[in-house]
């Protein structure tokens, strides 16, 4: 039932997603950018979400269509996969701690897309992947998803626990706020009747 699939495809990238909010957190992720592909698997494991994606892009120009485009299917694909959000608890929150870097995230499933992300990242780049893309990526969930979300650096030194804990995050934030709320019944989380 809270299940979706988006489909999309563009000059750049042709990208398929598949949620399932109830799942067990496995996940198949095959972007062709190695480092994100570990990034959506932690993403999916600890939101508790089964998540497929599949994503052919323009790699020979650089990642950044891809990860981008990825970011709005799923983002879709969540918001589809939510519905009206009649009994859901909303809102979700997770200070994550990894070794150096402790990242916190809030979010608010509201409709109203905003991003606030303060990780300043030590290196240009994790590997081959441009940290730049992290914020990108997030902001395309954001908008696309209708997601209030706020992700702040509390302490960090190395790049990729920065990024690590910042998907991490998100993921026990999104875990908190798509789940049933039991005291909620089939009733909208908010006093305007609708999300």
């Amino acid at each position: 039932m809270r299940q979706a699939e988006i489909t999309r495809t563009t000059n750049e990238t042709a990208i398929s997603v598949s949620v399932n909010l109830d799942g067990t957190g496995t996940s198949r992720c095959q972007t062709g950018v190695g480092f994100f592909d570990h990034m959506l698997d932690q993403l999916a494991r600890h939101a508790m979400i089964d998540l497929e994606i599949s994503a052919k892009g323009d790699l020979h120009i650089d990642d950044h269509h891809t990860v981008e485009d990825v970011g709005i299917a799923l983002g879709q694909a969540l918001a589809k996969a939510l519905g009206d959000k009649r009994g859901i608890r909303r809102y979700g929150h997770f200070r994550l701690a990894m070794d150096d870097t402790q990242v916190a995230c809030a979010l608010d499933l509201s409709a109203r897309p905003f991003l606030i992300f303060t990780l300043a990242f030590p290196t240009a780049k994790i590997g081959t992947f441009d940290t730049e893309l992290v914020r990108e990526f997030f902001q395309a969930l954001a908008t696309h998803g209708g997601i209030t979300l706020h992700i702040d650096q509390i302490h960090g030194l190395n790049s990729h626990h920065l990024a690590e804990a910042a998907f991490k995050s998100v993921a026990r934030a999104l875990r908190e706020a798509v789940e049933p709320d039991p005291r909620l019944g089939s009733a909208l989380p908010s006093t305007k009747g609708a999300l």
